[in-house]
């Protein structure tokens, strides 16, 4: 983070998959410009929170299931008794389909399930708890994480590129909703995030994805985080429903090579 920035001091932000990857970025991001984070993870894992508190923030942690709509009141229950307030949800939280191809024509039901019922029916009940809570409150942030393959065709990600789709468009539903009622919503769509997902690829697989991009790199949990954390600001105050590539230039390129 830039030296000096603190633009989300006193704030409270839930943020879903705080344990690795993009969910711990942020979860630490937020911390860092001065929100009390609480983190919800279906890992039983709190080092996250304890680096936020060894750093000299607040944060706890809670084990949760982002399908589950009495884990997500639970969190919300904890965030708010802890911290007195919630101001930011971060849906960050994510699967893909690991259990088998993941195409229209192979794709079985546990596989369309276990995706979609992660990265779409996860992201739907976080709003569903939070929106009323921010309502009540006078206002908050929502940031989503969507995907590039919810805007290009990609193989083999039939699933994942169906719910992070349906994630898209029920950003903008729902900012149309309830942004008069002073809940901004917004989206973030990465490129090819080097996180845990990653770790199995080949080395030519590294190097197709890079040359997707016009900057040439695989992007950062950092990257990922810096953008949330200025959605979640005021110096974002003015955008609500967008739906934001954090890409390389991934889209603009069109593709690889």
């Amino acid at each position: 983070m830039a030296a000096g920035i603190v633009r989300l001091q006193d704030r409270v932000a839930v943020v879903t998959g705080g344990v690795q990857g993009i969910g711990r970025a942020v979860a630490l991001r937020c911390a860092a410009e001065g929100a009390a984070v609480v983190i919800g993870d279906l890992q039983d894992d709190d080092s996250t929170a304890k680096q936020i508190v060894a750093d000299g923030g607040r944060a706890s942690h809670v084990v949760m299931d982002t399908r589950q709509r009495g884990d997500w009141k639970r969190l919300l229950d904890e965030a708010i008794g802890e911290y007195g307030r919630l101001d930011m949800l971060g849906n960050i939280a994510g699967v893909t389909n690991t259990f088998g191809p993941d195409t229209v024509v192979d794709l079985d039901d546990h596989g369309w399930d276990h995706v979609v019922g992660t990265d779409l029916r996860g992201v739907w009940l976080g709003m569903q708890a939070a929106i009323p809570r921010m309502i009540d409150a006078g206002g908050g942030s929502i940031v989503n994480i969507g995907s590039m393959a919810a805007l290009k065709g990609l193989e083999n990600l039939a699933a994942y590129s169906a719910a992070k789709g349906g994630v898209v468009s029920l950003t903008q539903q729902a900012a149309m909703e309830y942004g008069p009622r002073g809940v901004r919503i917004n989206c973030i769509c990465p490129g090819t995030i080097d996180t845990p997902i990653l770790a199995g690829i080949t080395e030519s697989m590294r190097e197709n994805f890079v040359a997707a991009h016009i900057i040439p790199r695989l992007g950062t949990p950092e990257d990922i985080a810096a953008a949330a954390a200025f959605l979640f600001s005021d110096d974002a105050a003015f955008c609500t429903g967008e739906i934001l590539p954090v890409d390389g230039g991934w889209n603009t390129k069109g593709s690889a090579g």
